[in-house]
């Protein structure tokens, strides 16, 4: 076996493994929406997602760089010929039974998912009547991989097909994304949507969150995987601390926008404006307004590095990230930051940053494919005395978004 394929193989069996994996929860899926409803279900399903670069830089204006993961949610669906929906979500054993008549958020209810997206379609006019569903996902829920966004999505996407809606699949995103604002409660942006929607296999997607231009960025890793290892906590200063960042970013604007014209959001703000118009103003706000225009640089070096092939240069970007979301924006906690200092240590990962809004969740992380197996081990141990909690771990590859599944045309 030549070098090349020494370090493909390990990946190549993780991917087969993660496709035997979805095969049988398809198939699972299927029986079970058969011995309820007794039809054939038409096959759905829409990805989770990953970050690679570019964090809380999505609601300032700037770039985000995601990609789908191959962990998705899954769905079986078939049309009624009345306005009932029947739901079932499997791995939590729950059922729901909405009206298309009477849709209303139910606070905490994981129906809200769908729902949301149903009203969409009502509101905009498609004509859908009710349906059976049975909904199953390998996402973990909690760990900052985008569960919500993937059931939304996959919703979307089979509705769009099954009424024959004729939507493109940006407005897709949108009706999702929507969904999640009104009938969940969460003001996301829209990156997590538009991943789980658009993404491609063996690409990122650099995302212009004020344009909406999009373009692929090729991601094919040779000897490398991604690793993620999720914390397994979410502290409770996670919400308030998000609404807090977002006000201090609006005050860094506000303070440069009332010496220079034509200042909209932090994109448009270089650093030596920061220094000279919010930094003697209020030093706090500027180390959060900081890092949020360093990282929007860091994402357009980070593409121009993957284009020139240089990895190694992602990498570091990745660690100078970690340290920003640490010491300036402050959105980690001890459980992340230990987790990248504990990988720091090991010269077979070459980047590594926490994932996501921050105070818990996952750090991502850039790893030689042939130490995988050691690296979980040694962290893991490590971790898991320091923190007395459990560590998860996921490798992650990168896929295509929101598709059918074999399913025969829809007449």
């Amino acid at each position: 076996m030549n070098a090349h394929n020494s370090l493909l193989y390990p990946k190549l069996c993780r991917l087969a493994i993660i496709f035997y994996l979805g095969l049988i929860m398809i198939h699972q899926l299927k029986k079970v929406f058969t011995d309820l409803f007794h039809t054939e279900p038409f096959l759905f399903r829409s990805p989770g997602r990953i970050n690679i670069i570019g964090e809380h830089t999505d609601y300032n204006q700037g770039f985000v760089l995601p990609a789908a993961i191959e962990q998705a949610a899954y769905i079986a669906i078939d049309i009624r010929n009345d306005d009932t929906i029947h739901l079932f979500a499997r791995s939590l054993n729950e059922s729901a039974e909405l009206n298309l008549h009477n849709l209303e958020p139910v606070n905490g209810a994981w129906s809200n998912y769908i729902a949301g997206v149903v009203q969409q379609f009502i509101e905009k006019g498609y004509s859908i009547k009710g349906f059976n569903m049975v909904l199953d996902s390998d996402l973990p829920i909690g760990a900052g991989l985008s569960s919500s966004a993937a059931i939304e999505c996959a919703v979307a996407y089979a509705l769009n097909e099954l009424f024959q809606s004729k939507l493109d699949r940006l407005q897709l995103v949108h009706m999702a994304q929507k969904a999640e604002h009104e009938f969940a409660g969460v003001q996301c942006g829209i990156m997590d949507q538009f991943a789980s929607m658009m993404s491609t296999r063996n690409n990122l997607i650099k995302l212009d969150c004020r344009s909406l231009e999009y373009e692929y960025i090729p991601f094919q890793l040779v000897g490398y995987s991604l690793v993620l290892f999720d914390t397994n906590v979410k502290h409770s200063l996670a919400s308030s601390a998000y609404n807090e960042r977002r006000q201090q970013c609006e005050q860094g604007v506000k303070l440069v926008s009332e010496q220079v014209s034509g200042i909209s959001s932090l994109r448009d703000v270089s650093m030596d404006q920061l220094k000279q118009y919010v930094l003697p103003n209020d030093p706090l706000v500027y180390k959060r307004c900081a890092y949020v225009v360093e990282e929007i640089e860091r994402v357009e070096n980070a593409c121009k590095a993957l284009q020139s092939g240089n990895i190694r240069e992602l990498g570091k970007l990745m660690y100078a990230t970690h340290t920003g979301l640490s010491q300036d924006y402050a959105v980690s906690c001890k459980e992340l930051d230990l987790l990248v200092d504990l990988v720091k240590l090991n010269p077979a990962v070459i980047g590594a940053r926490m994932m996501g809004g921050g105070f818990g969740g996952c750090t991502i992380n850039l790893v030689e494919t042939s130490a995988v197996s050691s690296l979980i081990e040694d962290i893991k141990k490590s971790y898991e005395l320091a923190m007395h909690l459990p560590l998860h771990y996921y490798v992650v590859s990168t896929a295509d978004g929101s598709s059918g599944i074999n399913n025969q045309p829809v007449s």
